[in-house]
């Protein structure tokens, strides 16, 4: 009897390889297709970037095309959030495929036709706006994902949820936004999604190229404010006073013997960065009070907690030791991106299938943070950077994220679509 099933699950299994190779074939014919809708779509939001939590242009675009291709739309999501929920011909399991949808406040310096021009407003202050990390092209892969799959639809066993997310680089001073928001709205249900699969373009991986990495990818991010009190005195006289900017020199240096002399970082690597330091109003009076702001980055949630009880004490034992006193406050930002282990060992020969084996590889983490890993807090989760560098430069030529020169090859984005396309279509039938 036990042959007997055995023998029956393994026909079933063969028979519907062909109808999934065919599903395939039909995905990338229409990926060919829809390549060069992805490149203009990219093109428009580039010339036209709008900061997060004010997508609204952006996310009138992708509704306007998630309903043209029938599929179910909801608008409004954590302020400009789109969501689209394409309900396959055939029952199966439910998955989020999600593209971040806010630009930068970066002045481009790229001589491209469609360069952004655009001046917005920022925490108070005129700025540039421009993608300077790629979500213009997460975007216009995601919709081309759409229209692919759309086309599929009668053949889909199972339900696809297209996640346009708001504010990734953060919401407005004072605002709520980004994934936490989304998931706090009800993203997640409503229909419940159990997977979600998420992308990044890259400037320093060539084109046609795919990494990624099992577990912790990308780092958390915590932002720390800390605040010195001295004793003002005039600048001839320090000893009548106590010093806030020498002690914060000392804070300063202190807190990288945390990292340096007292994390394992053979176990996972950390950085802290103060990235701002405000004291002082005249050469020759010492102040009162200096402010500290930076960041803490972490692979490992015992680590996190550990660097930050060590960043209290060395702050204040620092502080303490002068005769002043210091207060830390510590923000979690964004979680650790976690490449749930399962998920990216079945998920790996779908993207070696979709890019050729040679052009799959495993990287080492970065310390980069990414809110997708508010996702994978709540359901297995699998985020993988796609190749933007076009072919032939060298990597260290290639511009950074976040600068004026970013830039990306727009030939990349078809096997973003083609990937996205594989993931969701393999998914289904492994169910």
């Amino acid at each position: 009897m036990q042959k007997i099933s055995t023998l029956c699950a393994l026909l079933l299994f063969v028979w519907g390889l062909p109808a999934q190779v065919s599903l395939k074939k039909q995905a990338d014919a229409l990926t060919e297709k829809v390549e060069p809708k992805v490149v203009q779509w990219r093109r428009d939001i580039h010339e036209h970037p709008e900061l997060g939590n004010r997508e609204f242009k952006t996310a009138e675009k992708i509704a306007a095309h998630l309903r043209s291709l029938q599929i179910e739309v909801k608008t409004g999501v954590a302020h400009t959030g789109v969501v689209g929920i394409l309900r396959g011909g055939k029952p199966g399991p439910v998955i989020g495929l999600r593209a971040d949808m806010d630009a930068l406040p970066v002045v481009e310096r790229v001589n491209i036709p469609f360069k952004s021009t655009v001046k917005s407003t920022y925490n108070g202050e005129e700025v540039g706006v421009m993608h300077a990390c790629g979500h213009d092209s997460h975007v216009a892969i995601l919709m081309g994902v759409a229209e692919v799959l759309a086309a599929l639809k009668n053949d889909l066993a199972g339900t696809v949820v297209f996640v346009f997310q708001p504010a990734e680089e953060g919401p407005p001073a004072g605002e709520e936004g980004g994934a936490a928001l989304m998931i706090k709205e009800g993203v997640m249900n409503n229909p419940k999604i159990e997977a979600m699969f998420g992308l990044h373009i890259n400037s320093e991986t060539e084109v046609g190229h795919i990494t990624y990495r099992s577990g912790g990818i990308m780092a958390s991010s915590d932002w720390f404010y800390i605040t010195v009190h001295g004793k003002q005195t005039h600048g001839s006289t320090p000893w009548t006073g106590v010093d806030p900017i020498v002690i914060s020199a000392q804070i300063i240096q202190g807190l990288q013997t945390i990292v340096s002399r007292q994390t394992d970082l053979t176990a996972h690597p950390a950085v802290i960065t103060v990235g701002k330091f405000e004291s002082g109003i005249r050469a020759n009076i010492i102040p009162e009070l200096a402010e500290l702001t930076g960041t803490i980055r972490t692979l490992d949630t015992a680590m996190q907690r550990e660097i930050h009880a060590k960043i209290a004490r060395t702050v204040e034992k620092i502080a303490e030791s002068a005769g002043g006193r210091a207060e830390v406050s510590i923000e979690n930002k964004t979680p650790i991106t976690y490449n749930n282990p399962a998920l990216t060992n079945w998920a790996l020969p779908v993207l070696q299938g979709a890019a050729g084996v040679a052009n799959v590889k495993e990287i080492n983490p970065r310390t980069g943070a990414e809110d997708f890993g508010c996702f994978g807090q709540k359901v297995p989760s699998f985020f993988f950077f796609l190749g933007g560098m076009p072919k032939g430069t060298p990597v260290e030529q290639a511009p950074a994220h976040h600068t004026p020169d970013f830039y990306i090859d727009e030939s990349g984005m078809k096997l973003g679509v083609k990937t996205f396309s594989h993931l969701v279509l393999e998914y289904f039938s492994k169910k």
